[in-house]
């Protein structure tokens, strides 16, 4: 399934242009030229989801619903839903390097209405869209109607909602609501159509230039979801949908206090019940949007870390017994074999390296994790790959390779020279990408700012920690010829060029 390649993570957020935050226009298709140029075959990406809570693609209002972030506005001109005028003279933030996330939310939402209102006056265009709503009638109203309500409610948390039947979801409370916010279920609704509409678009381009998508699938949702709100049922609830236990792990390398993720834990008895009916639809879902599906934190399958849903911080808590390879065999049996990478970092025992074992997806591998113990022993460690897995220079979690080596020791840091051979005339982001690309794994995975050789203020997140994440945006100017030129010469000279086929 995995042949031996090359790819490049970086989220659409990241992508240049005037708009404040990357998106599905022309710079999109500049980067597959891009990919197609130096011979890659993946493009990783993060959750395409909508981001709410500290901005994170990990904490979305829908499993499936896109960030109408992403939806370009000059796409939309073409189409004639918008001026120019309406928005050429806006300002989305003073600093092009970073996204400002609430100068966004608040700027582009006229754009977009403006949009929406040309939209529906166009009878022409009706039948396409009514085509989209039906083939997506499975979540597309629900989500629409949660949005307008909390909106109606000043965005506030599901679970802080004034009405208590409209978190219930009382037929009659329901109904009031469909009736005094109909214009805005609409604009939900439209929204989603333009972003699944340009997406595809530019999906079906990078497919025809032979470069696949590799997506990224939260394990949990929100708290403050569609899902909470319409299947209580599949989660660990109270009667107003406030989590009895949250999701988190406990204190590892990135904090002392473990992580508290706070997404609301999985009933899986329940989804058991309903022979995992939901987790089947939500990766068939994920199929249609992306060719390869990376699921995070796939420990949480073997065992998960349940915290009580007042705790402050994620250390107090306790392992509890997944699904297991049950969840896996069912979906194989509905959906059949699967392009699927396991993240199977963190604390992974016996059980869990036999649950990615029993299905069968490449885990992954992180040099800098394998560079960070000098006795070579680490199993991140360059000569523990293996070719079925996915071996990155580091992840969105990690420190760029620059403000990483910085951190090190000096004798990390000599380690590190040592075990790629590193010249005097080379970057140590060309070293360990040059080692990552040496690797036998099957497939390899450089993060953009490290083939542009980028400080650690690009680093795209810190976990742990809310607000100042997910901000980084790359220049065109940072894209030099001689950056092109590294990234394909080690592609091609570790037998890892994709020479163009079309899927």
């Amino acid at each position: 399934m995995f042949t031996r390649s090359s790819g490049v993570l970086m989220h659409i957020t990241s992508l240049p242009n005037s708009f404040g935050i990357g998106s599905f226009g022309q710079s999109a298709y500049h980067f597959v030229d891009f990919l197609v140029e130096t011979k890659q075959t993946y493009w990783q990406i993060l959750p395409l989801t909508t981001t709410s809570y500290g901005d994170s693609p990990y904490q979305s209002f829908s499993a499936v619903a896109g960030n109408t972030h992403l939806i370009d506005l000059d796409l939309l001109a073409q189409m004639g839903l918008l001026q120019e005028a309406d928005y050429r003279t806006i300002n989305f933030g003073d600093d092009p390097t970073q996204v400002n996330y609430e100068r966004i939310f608040h700027t582009r939402r006229p754009i977009l209405e403006i949009a929406v209102k040309n939209f529906v006056a166009n009878e022409t265009l009706r039948p396409d869209f009514e085509n989209f709503a039906e083939n997506n009638r499975t979540w597309l109203t629900d989500y629409a109607e949660f949005m307008a309500i909390k909106e109606h409610f000043g965005n506030q948390a599901l679970q802080k909602w004034e009405d208590k039947q409209a978190i219930a979801r009382v037929p009659e409370a329901l109904e009031k609501y469909r009736a005094m916010l109909a214009a805005q279920i609409q604009y939900f609704k439209v929204t989603q159509y333009f972003f699944f509409q340009q997406w595809q678009a530019l999906k079906n381009y990078a497919n025809q230039k032979g470069i696949k998508i590799i997506g990224d699938m939260p394990i949990y949702v929100s708290a403050d979801s569609v899902e909470v709100w319409t299947k209580p049922e599949l989660f660990q609830l109270d009667a107003e949908r406030n989590p009895l236990f949250v999701a988190g792990v406990p204190a590892d390398q990135f904090s002392a206090t473990g992580q508290l993720w706070g997404n609301p834990l999985y009933d899986w008895n329940e989804h058991k019940r309903q022979g995992y009916a939901w987790w089947i639809y939500r990766i068939a879902e994920s199929f249609k949007i992306y060719d390869v599906l990376r699921i995070d934190h796939f420990k949480g399958f073997s065992d998960y870390w349940q915290v009580d849903g007042k705790a402050d911080i994620a250390k107090y808590g306790s392992w509890q017994p997944g699904p297991g390879y049950e969840l896996f065999e069912t979906v194989k049996q509905q959906l059949g074999d699967l392009p699927i990478i396991a993240e199977d970092l963190g604390n992974i025992d016996d059980k869990a390296k036999k649950l990615l074992a029993d299905c069968g997806y490449p885990g992954m591998k992180i040099l800098q994790f394998g560079f960070e113990d000098t006795t070579g022993a680490s199993f991140d460690n360059p000569h523990h790959c293996i070719p079925h897995c996915i071996a990155y220079t580091g992840t969105h979690d990690n420190d760029v390779i620059n403000g990483w080596y910085d951190n090190l020791t000096t004798e990390q840091q000599q380690y590190v020279n040592d075990y790629t051979h590193r010249s005097a005339d080379e970057s140590v982001c060309q070293a360990v990408i040059r080692q990552l690309f040496a690797t036998v794994s099957n497939t390899v995975i450089a993060t953009m700012q490290d083939i542009l050789d980028l400080p650690t203020r690009s680093r795209m997140n810190i976990p742990s920690t809310i607000g100042g994440n997910w901000q980084w945006r790359m220049q065109e100017s940072d894209l030099t010829q001689d950056k092109k030129d590294f990234l394909t010469k080690i592609t091609a000279l570790y037998q890892r060029a994709n020479e163009g086929k079309k899927q």
